[in-house]
């Protein structure tokens, strides 16, 4: 194997940041990116393997992060366009990651993903279906009506999509909750005694 197939793909790998997902189309222009999708898939993951006390983090990290890379060549698809297009995401893995030093494990670990079978597959799912929910409460937050337009779709997703009690439990939990309260609650000037000098 060549290192420079290794530097290649961390130049498409860097790609990433440029391409909105495609649901930009009903949302608008600000919405997360790929590689902003990806890391809080990673974290997601984390918390829903920690909650379910299934231990090989490392496996669900890689998971993680090789779940949608295969959208640098075959893009990311919207509900209303996979009625129009077909896409070879396979082949697309295939391309990235030949004569890459992650050529094996990383395509082994996709497909292990694709296929829905093991744990920690349906916790990386259930964590990118998630980052959805997160996503529309924070679109909602800036305005945007799109979250209500769509919560019949997204009760499909807590009924059928989602494999792990802790991501049902997670589900309930964000449509409840306020993309802000972080900020609020934690430790502002406010709440420390600082007098706005």
């Amino acid at each position: 194997m060549d290192i420079k197939r290794d530097l290649e793909l961390m130049y498409e790998l860097g790609c990433l940041r440029n391409q909105k997902r495609n649901w930009v189309q009903f949302l608008n222009p600000d919405v997360q990116n790929n590689t902003e999708h990806t890391f809080r898939v990673m974290w997601l993951a984390l918390v829903i393997a920690n909650h379910e006390k299934v231990g090989d983090h490392e496996k669900i990290i890689k998971m993680a992060l090789v779940h949608d890379i295969c959208e640098s060549r075959s893009n990311d698809v919207n509900l209303l366009t996979r009625q129009y297009v077909s896409r070879d995401e396979e082949k697309s893995m295939k391309h990235i990651l030949h004569d890459t030093v992650f050529q094996e494990e990383m395509m082994s670990i996709w497909e292990e993903y694709e296929k829905r079978e093991s744990i920690e597959a349906k916790i990386v799912k259930d964590a990118d279906n998630l980052d959805c929910d997160l996503e529309l409460k924070e679109q909602e937050a800036r305005g945007h009506s799109l979250r209500k337009q769509l919560a019949e779709m997204r009760q499909i997703v807590i009924n059928e999509g989602l494999h792990t009690e802790t991501a049902k439990k997670l589900w309930h939990e964000i449509q409840g909750s306020n993309p802000h309260d972080w900020h609020w609650n934690g430790e502002t000037r406010l709440k420390v005694g600082d007098k706005f000098q």
